[in-house]
């Protein structure tokens, strides 16, 4: 790992649902960073002024405060801006525990004081990355089918919101009002309660290729696909067929680029949004692709 110096200005850009979630772990994170070193805060208000506030800032290392989504953004962002490969980001995760599953595994401290001295003593890790074909950006992993998980809600059983539902509390109201109607039984032919079957999507039928080998067909359904960066400059491809009679074994390979095919089919990337339909998508691996400031 490279040393990160302590005299580096920093930028430290707060997520608002951060301040929101857990003003007082804000607090303490900065007042520990604006002790160590010199440092820019900001504070903005949602998505627009976050980017605004990461392409203006100069030579300053970039310090965000907040939970998994904000992470995932300013990567993003950066690549975006394609200036990810050379800065160091720095992480103090903040938020509810649901939202900080992928900063843990990473290695960045969950408590404030722990991460913002990460932030100040520790080193530069260089960290893969895996990128599609539309430019989307993963850093953790890749699901199919996009299953709703843990990330989508938060401490208190409540969908997890994004930037914009927090800063807005009517909208929260519509998107709890939408949930509560959707869970509701709806009635049938003569009046007969039908009630959503559970577990989301049923088995798929893709094309999954690994460097440019064949590991599942059209002809094998599949309950579920996982792409996992980060195994010595390749990403983990897991694939758990759907057993017919006797039991089908997982299958799993490494490789350098991945493309799924076949059928409309939905993905989620990290802990955001679900993506697509899409017909056909390819992930490749760039090694060390972005630099991480993580506990020397």
């Amino acid at each position: 790992m490279t040393e990160v110096a302590t005299s580096d200005q920093l930028l430290v850009v707060i997520d608002p649902v951060a301040r929101q979630t857990d003003g007082e772990s804000v607090r303490i994170a900065k007042d520990v960073l604006s002790a160590g070193a010199r440092t820019k805060v900001c504070l903005p208000e949602g998505p627009e002024e976050f980017a605004r506030a990461l392409a203006r800032r100069g030579s300053r290392r970039p310090v965000v405060i907040g939970d998994d989504r904000a992470l995932l953004r300013t990567v993003a962002l950066l690549h975006r801006q394609r200036e990810l490969a050379g800065c160091a980001l720095s992480v103090v995760p903040v938020g509810a525990i649901g939202v900080l599953t992928l900063a843990r595994s990473l290695g960045i401290p969950t408590g404030a004081v722990a991460a913002a001295r990460a932030v100040l003593e520790g080193a530069e890790r260089r960290l893969d990355l895996l990128v599609d074909d539309s430019d989307g950006v993963v850093v953790g992993a890749v699901r199919i089918p996009a299953l709703r998980g843990s990330s989508d809600v938060d401490d208190s059983g409540e969908a997890a919101l994004d930037p914009e539902a927090a800063a807005h509390p009517w909208l929260r109201t519509c998107q709890s009002l939408v949930r509560t109607l959707a869970a509701r039984p709806v009635r049938g032919a003569r009046g007969a309660r039908v009630t959503p079957l559970p577990g989301g999507p049923g088995p798929s039928r893709l094309r999954v290729e690994v460097d440019g080998v064949t590991l599942v067909d059209l002809d094998q359904p599949v309950e579920a696909v996982t792409l996992t960066p980060g195994v010595s400059g390749g990403v983990r491809v897991d694939v758990r067929p759907v057993s017919v009679g006797a039991e089908a074994s997982p299958l799993g390979v490494v490789g350098r680029r991945v493309t799924v095919s076949g059928a409309d089919f939905r993905y989620r990337a990290d802990a955001g949004l679900v993506s697509g339909p899409v017909r056909r998508r390819t992930w490749v691996v760039r090694e060390g692709a972005w630099g991480l400031t993580l506990p020397g």
